[in-house]
């Protein structure tokens, strides 16, 4: 782009990608004249079109065919042209019914219920990525009697993940409980759950606590190893019926690019996620990356936007959507806000 776009120039970019967004079909000047209150003539509208050729903006994709945008056009229109916040309280409304736990398997239920209703939002794939191994954090840990010199152990995470062990101790009464407990949860906290197991200062506690080292440890090593029903890192995936709906999937071998990727080992969509939410801030944005700044190159002809869910203080997985160029923009960034306020509020609410 040689120079700033003026603001009349800037509203024909806007309603042309508007208009595409809505028709798939490329957009001529006597449209948009007529049907988005530009008081000029058409002649005048094909002198902007022209100009947003110029630029790289739009292009026509055979000779005398109305303007369709360029990656570049989406891209201006993403960042200048749109304010997603608008869109935001109609999306969050989606979630509200989204369920937060059921027996057995919650993680599960609430991840595929998100990216279910994500899907159906976008009209495109949702894409939600369970915690990591790395990223799930211990936030209480409890020894509970049983009978005995039987104990319950658990262990609870900040990514709706809580894991249990029967141990052995010697006769405990409640003062040393509390003391153990206490202890345990003083150097436990906001530890990463794979490194559970690792070194404690035992030695704190004293001569009178040393029988406990021996089967505390081993305790905190089988709880370390536990997993949840759902692996780490699972990518869940949801919409791809919304998806071949499109009339940019109407090529089949566009179709079998896309299933391909969706039914291989997933290796890639977690490339592809990991790309698109590296680097996020602590209040992270949602981030879009369009056509060819996607990483993979069968991928170019799509969009991922995607950013991050939290646990109780750091990013626990990803959420996202994969489409066309050609989608909603406004609408999707905003769903996927929206999904990542809702899992983040539920794994918090899970971890409290």
């Amino acid at each position: 782009m040689q120079e700033p776009l003026g603001q009349r120039t800037r509203k024909v970019l806007w309603a042309t990608v508007e208009r595409y967004i809505i028709t798939a079909e490329p957009v001529g000047s006597r449209v948009l004249v007529s049907e988005y209150g530009f008081n000029i003539s058409a002649a005048s509208m094909r002198q902007e079109l022209n100009r947003l050729d110029s630029y790289g903006l739009l292009y026509q994709p055979h000779t005398s065919a109305g303007r369709v945008p360029s990656d570049l056009g989406y891209r201006l229109y993403v960042d200048e042209l749109i304010d997603p916040t608008s869109e935001l309280p109609h999306t969050m409304a989606h979630f509200e019914g989204a369920p937060t736990e059921s027996l057995g398997r919650p993680l599960e239920q609430l991840l595929q219920g998100v990216a279910q209703i994500l899907a159906t939002l976008s009209g495109c794939i949702a894409l939600i990525s369970a915690p990591s191994g790395a990223a799930l954090r211990i936030q209480h840990v409890q020894l509970i009697p049983v009978q005995g010199e039987q104990f319950l152990a658990i262990a609870m995470g900040d990514a709706y993940h809580t894991a249990s062990w029967q141990v052995t101790l010697p006769p405990t009464d409640d003062g040393e409980l509390l003391i153990l407990n206490n202890f345990l949860n003083a150097h436990l906290r906001d530890r990463a759950w794979d490194n559970l197991a690792a070194t404690m200062p035992w030695e704190e506690l004293g001569l009178r606590f040393s029988p406990y080292r021996h089967p505390m440890a081993q305790v905190l090593s089988q709880l370390e190893r536990s997993r949840p029903a759902v692996a780490w890192g699972q990518i869940f995936v949801s919409g791809v019926a919304e998806l071949v709906r499109q009339p940019e999937f109407s090529d089949p071998q566009q179709i079998q690019t896309m299933l391909d990727l969706l039914e291989g080992d997933r290796g890639a969509l977690r490339s592809l996620m990991t790309a698109a939410t590296k680097n996020l801030g602590p209040t992270p944005t949602v981030r879009v990356s369009i056509g060819n700044e996607l990483t993979l190159q069968s991928m170019q002809r799509c969009t991922l936007i995607a950013t991050v869910y939290y646990g109780e203080s750091t990013a626990a997985g990803s959420v996202g959507v994969l489409g066309p160029t050609r989608l909603d923009y406004g609408r999707v960034i905003a769903s996927v806000q929206a999904a990542a306020y809702h899992l983040t509020a539920a794994l918090r609410q899970a971890g409290s």
